[in-house]
């Protein structure tokens, strides 16, 4: 699935990956291919996702996150 990760200075990331894990209001949850439609909000915590067999992680305040059609997009205000 395709990840775009985007603050408003900047964007972090763009690229294929094959998990995300993030920081919700109701504690971590999980996203992979073909994940169903969403919209969630999210809290400080921990951002990481898996590309090419390597997790990369990125420590944010809060934002938005949006699923469709296998391409999920994360919208932060800041990062720590």
């Amino acid at each position: 699935m395709k990840l775009e990760i985007l603050t408003p200075e900047k964007r972090l990331y763009r690229d294929e990956v094959e998990t995300i894990t993030l920081p919700g209001e109701m504690g971590s949850f999980q996203v992979l291919s073909s994940h169903a439609p969403m919209v969630a909000a999210l809290t400080k915590g921990t951002l990481s996702f898996t590309a090419k067999g390597k997790t990369e992680e990125i420590e944010i305040e809060d934002g938005v996150l949006e699923v469709h059609d296998n391409k999920v997009v994360i919208c932060l205000d800041s990062t720590l």
